[in-house]
C-alpha cells in the first residue's frame, strides 16, 4: 500500500511539474526555446555590442539583455552574426531578436519592434585635416558605410540624401563599422557614414578626426523580432519600463556614454507619467 502512495504521489508531483513548465513554454513567451532568449547582434558594433579586452562580448545593448533576462529568468545567449544576414537568421529561428543599435526607421513592415528606446542619426565622420567640412564636399570622395546598414539604406534610396551619395566618387561597402573606420585611419577613404554613437564611440578614443555638423538624418533604435512576434515584444516592452523605472537602464546609458540620446521615458510615458505625480502631490 506504501509504494501504492508513493508512486501516486510522484506521479502527481510529474504532472505538477509539467503543468508548471506549460505556464512558461516558449509558445507563450514567443521564444524558439524555452528558457533561452537569443541575441543576434553585430560584435563590432561599440558601444551596443563589441568584444572587449578581455574577449567577452558586452556592451550597452547585451548589458541591457542581460538585465532583463535576470527579470524573466531567462538564459542570455549572445549569437554575433553578419549583419546582412540577420533577416534570414531571424527567419530560420535561430535568434530570437535583432538586438544591437538596430534602427527601426523604413523597417517597420518587415519585422516587429519594441518600442524606440534611444534616438540616434546618420553621421559622417573625416579626419581633421581632410579638408572636408561639409556634406558637399564629400563629392568625388570615397566614403566608406557598412553592408545592409541604415547608412547605406539612407545614401541608396534614401531621397536627398541618395542624391548625395550619387555625387561621391566611390560609395565602398564593409562588413563592419571598424573596418570601415580602420580603412579611414590607414588614409584610404575619404569619410564614414555610421550611427552618431558608434562614431562617438571612435573618435572619443583617438585623436584626429571629427563628426561633420551637418547630419544625414535623425531615426531611432528599437528591438527587432521577427514580424507577428507580438508575444515576445510585449514582454521586452514591459520589461524594458521595469527597467527604467528601477534606474538600470540610465545607469547602463551612462555608463556608455550615450544618456543624452535615450528616448524610452517618452516612448513609454513615463516622463508624463513621473510629472503627474509631483503634481497631485503638491
Amino acid at each position: 500500500m506504501r509504494k501504492q502512495i508513493l508512486v501516486s504521489c510522484l506521479c502527481l508531483s510529474m504532472a505538477a511539474s509539467l503543468m508548471g513548465g506549460m505556464s512558461v513554454s516558449a509558445e507563450e513567451t514567443g521564444l524558439n526555446t524555452e528558457g533561452k532568449l537569443v541575441v543576434g547582434f553585430d560584435a563590432e558594433y561599440p558601444p551596443y555590442g563589441y568584444m572587449d579586452d578581455n574577449g567577452d562580448y558586452t556592451g550597452f545593448d547585451l548589458e541591457l539583455a542581460e538585465a532583463l533576462c535576470e527579470i524573466e529568468g531567462w538564459e542570455l545567449v549572445k549569437q554575433p552574426i553578419d549583419w546582412d544576414s540577420k533577416d534570414a537568421e531571424l527567419n530560420s529561428g535561430s535568434i530570437d531578436c535583432i538586438w544591437n543599435g538596430f534602427t527601426m526607421d523604413g523597417r517597420e513592415d518587415a519585422y516587429t519592434f519594441s518600442v524606440p528606446y534611444v534616438n540616434n542619426s546618420e553621421v559622417v565622420i573625416t579626419a581633421e585635416n581632410s579638408g572636408i567640412s561639409s556634406l558637399a564636399d564629400l563629392a568625388g570622395k570615397i566614403v566608406g558605410v557598412q553592408a545592409d546598414s541604415a547608412a547605406l539604406t539612407l545614401l541608396e534610396e534614401g531621397g536627398d540624401q541618395a542624391d548625395l551619395g550619387a555625387t561621391f566618387g566611390t560609395l565602398q561597402q564593409f562588413a563592419d563599422n571598424n573596418t570601415a573606420f580602420a580603412e579611414l585611419m590607414a588614409g584610404s577613404l575619404d569619410a564614414v557614414a555610421l550611427d552618431i554613437g558608434v562614431a562617438l564611440y571612435q573618435i572619443n578614443r583617438r585623436e584626429g578626426y571629427v563628426i561633420l555638423d551637418e547630419y544625414l538624418n535623425a531615426e531611432k533604435y528599437a528591438i527587432g523580432f521577427k514580424k507577428g512576434n507580438d508575444t515576445l515584444a510585449e514582454i521586452v516592452n514591459k520589461d524594458l519600463g521595469i527597467l527604467y523605472e528601477n534606474g538600470i537602464f540610465m545607469e547602463l546609458a551612462e555608463k556608455y556614454e550615450i544618456a543624452d540620446m535615450v528616448c524610452l521615458a517618452d516612448t513609454l510615458g513615463l516622463a508624463e507619467a513621473g510629472t503627474e505625480a509631483e503634481t497631485e502631490a503638491e
